[in-house]
């Protein structure tokens, strides 16, 4: 009988330990491994604050305007490349000038501006020129430069590259010789 009680004040104790303690104990924590996270572009993550900290911090008309900024849907952004490649198929179909004409006739007139030895025929008014005479300059200067960039293309292209450098535009005129752009 002795035995009974014994075994009996052995188990109360047991049982009142599993009421005190019904859930199993937590794993011990493990350290994180350092993996490669989502780039932020360079700025520091957002920092979370909690919801009754900016109710604190604000009234209820800042609340809604904030609401409202976080609900608008963010601006739609294309891939790179895409922009240009339209634009490229933009320009192929039309056939009017690249430059503006203005910008380009000014241009034109201080150079020839700079050209003039003779200063006292032309000193104030400088030389006057027909419309039509700067619309063919500008075409022909426009033709000049859109063939040079296709040959400058085509050498990045041979480079294995897609941007266009310096080097290739150079190397397109050395190779286009004396009548290509070479002075």
């Amino acid at each position: 009988m002795a035995q009974t009680q014994q075994k009996a004040k052995r188990k109360a104790p047991r049982q009142s330990d599993e009421q005190e303690d019904s859930s199993p104990p937590p794993p011990p924590k493990r350290a994180k491994p350092n993996t490669a996270r989502k780039s932020t572009g360079g700025r520091p993550p957002k920092s979370r604050q909690p919801r009754d900290q900016d109710d604190r911090d604000e009234g209820p008309s800042r609340r809604r305007a904030s609401a409202a900024n976080d609900a608008a849907p963010r601006r739609h952004r294309f891939r790179p490349g895409t922009v240009a490649l339209r634009e490229i198929r933009k320009y192929q179909k039309s056939t009017d000038l690249l430059l503006r004409k203005l910008p380009f006739a000014r241009v034109v007139r201080e150079i020839a501006m700079d050209m003039i030895t003779d200063m006292n025929d032309y000193s104030v008014a400088g030389l006057r020129w027909q419309t039509s005479a700067i619309l063919a300059l500008q075409e022909a200067s426009e033709a000049f430069l859109v063939h040079m960039f296709e040959d400058a293309n085509l050498c990045a292209i041979h480079a294995k590259r897609v941007t266009i450098m310096t080097r290739d535009i150079h190397l397109a005129r050395r190779i286009r010789g004396p009548w290509g752009g070479i002075h």
